[in-house]
């Protein structure tokens, strides 16, 4: 986990501190191979803009949010298509160490804890 980062997605990834690998990107989205993945394929997708968590997503960021799960069915059907299967999650509240949203899509064995 990396510390004294209070949003890692905005601090590191968005302003090119930390170099991902991009799996698809549009206007308010960006999906990349996670940077320290927990599983055999990780991919997290995230919106450019800063969305705290699901439950803070307001009315006029619906739009941002269809893009998103646009994103994460094309990420999910390729992952589907090449594996078989995946799974796709998001965290709220205390389980959601960054406080950006964001949602992981991945595939096989946990990796780490």
């Amino acid at each position: 986990m990396i510390t004294n980062i209070e949003d890692f997605y905005c601090d590191e990834v968005l302003n090119g501190k930390t170099p991902v690998e991009t799996v698809m990107e549009t206007k308010h989205v960006l999906a990349f191979h996670h940077t320290r993945p927990f599983y055999e394929e990780h991919i997290v997708v995230i919106p450019k803009k800063h969305i705290p968590s699901i439950i803070t997503v307001q009315h006029d960021e619906m739009d941002i949010m269809m893009e998103i799960f646009e994103v994460i069915q094309k990420v999910a059907k390729d992952m589907n298509r090449e594996f078989g299967a995946c799974k796709v999650s998001t965290n709220i509240g205390e389980y959601q160490t960054t406080k950006h949203m964001h949602w992981h899509v991945h595939y096989g064995k946990r990796l780490r804890d």
